[in-house]
């Protein structure tokens, strides 16, 4: 389970989470599940909206035994399956740590990419548990202010250059305490496949490139 976040709005997570998965996907050869926290992945991947249950029922019934995680899945792409957000918002659902340990374990058979959003929520009780934490990051003070001060456990960095930034990958680095493992260079090239709905059949190799490092 490789886990997707950032500390702040608008800094490209559900975009990059789902290229990992597609990149992920193309290397193994096999299905990957997403699990989508913040509820925007089934539109970057060009999908519809999935209806019925999903993450944030799951985490809403605390009776709901763990194996019932893998029937939410709905096939999103070829390869790739998606737990959607549901029709109870996952933040709001509530979940403590054991909980969340729980869903990981339950998924532990698959390769599993989580766009977790922004912001403090639960979910850093899921970074956590998973495999691999990656933070996705604009080198923005008021973003690196606020994963710092969220805490939240990080094993490696995606960052979004952009040109004219005062900041660097190295002040980046030295924030945060941790590497920046692929810097993805913000270009129009990948904003066109995401606004098409093409990112699944039309992935930017210069975005598939840089993730496959980490995928």
């Amino acid at each position: 389970m490789i886990v997707c976040w950032s500390a702040k709005g608008g800094s490209g997570t559900t975009v990059v989470a789902a290229a990992l998965a597609l990149t992920l996907a193309e290397r193994t050869g096999g299905g990957v599940t997403m699990v989508d926290a913040a509820g925007d992945v089934p539109a970057v991947l060009g999908a519809a909206e999935p209806g019925g249950l999903g993450l944030g029922d799951w985490l809403a019934d605390p009776d709901a035994p763990a194996d019932a995680v893998a029937n939410l899945v709905v096939p999103c792409t070829d390869r790739i399956g998606v737990v959607p957000r549901g029709t109870v918002e996952p933040r709001a659902a509530g979940a403590d740590a054991a909980r969340l340990a729980g869903f990981a374990d339950a998924l532990q058979d698959r390769s599993v990419v989580v766009d977790a959003g922004s912001g403090a929520s639960a979910f850093l009780d899921l970074v956590a548990v998973a495999r691999t934490s990656l933070l996705v990051a604009r080198p923005c003070y008021l973003s690196l202010r606020r994963a710092v001060a969220l805490g939240g456990r990080c094993d490696g960095i995606v960052l979004l250059s952009e040109p004219g930034r005062a900041l660097g990958r190295r002040d980046v680095e030295s924030v945060l305490g941790a590497p920046v493992v692929a810097e993805v260079p913000v270009e129009p090239s990948l904003a066109r496949a995401v606004d098409a709905g093409l990112l699944a059949t039309r992935i930017p190799r210069s975005l598939s490139s840089v993730l496959g490092r980490v995928a």
